[in-house]
């Protein structure tokens, strides 16, 4: 690793050291915490779908949980961009603790830094599309229509080419295909409920290894610490008893 990046020669005891007590600490967690809270808003949601093998407790369950995730999506812009703000703080901290980083911060903050990339790539592949395809007209049901259509007749031009294009070279052995042919699979409505639930259980789970790594680093600098008054207290205590006993 490059030593222009990492300053080897900081230590936790180090005046410039930005460990957990730093004010880029608070950038981290407070962010963490606020989108743990909304994915905890939406975990009455996604219990019947995931965390239960029960039948759905309502007929209407679907229509519910479609009219909750529309209605989160189509919120004012204002909403948007000041969740998006809190996101950019975050990477803000982890920034300011890993500029001109020491070894702690390079393996406990690097560690949480793709760890929230990770959940920042979970929010915008799989949350902000599936929310997307919700608030199309009709909803979900209408959007699995509309995809089993395009992949039939999709499929069906590619089986009517290739059958034509093998009739005309041999006309004897027309060619005969069943299945899709895009590799494409639908989902159905319900599905893809389950799999935007899964993404909240995700997202939920790596913002919980930041924190962790977090309370690691925490942990580390209590323990050296206490290791470093321990080793000065002894050094103390041998030195007065080598003093003691030259008099």
């Amino acid at each position: 690793m490059p030593a222009k990046w990492v300053d080897w020669s900081k230590t936790t005891r180090s005046k410039d050291y930005r460990g957990s007590g730093s004010f880029a600490t608070f950038l981290i967690i407070g962010p963490v915490c606020f989108f743990l809270g909304i994915l905890f808003a939406s975990f009455p949601y996604d219990f019947p779908l995931l965390w239960t093998s029960d039948p759905l407790p309502d007929p209407a369950y679907l229509d519910h949980l479609e009219t909750h995730l529309r209605f989160m999506h189509q919120a004012p812009p204002l909403i948007a961009r000041m969740m998006h703000m809190v996101m950019f703080v975050g990477f803000l901290g982890f920034f300011v603790k890993l500029f001109r980083p020491s070894e702690a911060n390079v393996l406990f903050d690097g560690a949480g830094l793709v760890l929230y990339l990770i959940g920042a790539g979970v929010y915008l592949s799989n949350i902000v599309k599936g929310m997307r395809a919700v608030s199309q007209p009709g909803g979900l049901a209408a959007a699995a229509e509309r995809a089993r259509e395009a992949a039939a007749a999709a499929a069906a031009a590619a089986t009517g080419n290739g059958a034509a294009g093998s009739a005309g070279a041999n006309p004897g052995f027309p060619v005969h295909h069943s299945g899709p042919l895009t590799g494409e699979i639908v989902l159905g409505r319900e599905d893809s409920l389950r799999v935007l639930s899964a993404s909240h259980v995700i997202l939920a789970l790596v913002l919980v290894g930041v924190l962790v790594l977090q309370a690691g680093q925490w942990y580390a600098e209590r323990k050296e610490a206490d290791d470093v008054a321990r080793a000065e207290r002894e050094a103390a205590e041998r030195a007065a008893a080598a003093g003691k006993k030259k008099l």
